[in-house]
């Protein structure tokens, strides 16, 4: 099994590439976490969607060309 890195996304970014990162470590479909996303931060009004985005955005690194 190959070391898997929880990074962004060079590949697969819209914006900053948290979701195609996060996409990339679970082995899933960019498209699908995307809207996996959306509908949970639309339904839960607890934490907005939009701060776990951004604090994710600095958290994870880069990933490398």
């Amino acid at each position: 099994m190959a070391n898997k890195k929880f990074v962004r996304s060079r590949e697969h970014n819209i914006i900053a590439g948290v979701m195609g990162g996060i996409a990339d470590y679970l082995g899933w479909s960019p498209f699908k976490v995307r809207l996996a996303f959306v509908i949970i931060s639309s339904v839960s009004a607890a934490v907005p969607g939009i701060l776990i985005y951004i604090i994710l955005w600095f958290l994870m690194p880069l990933a490398e060309e």
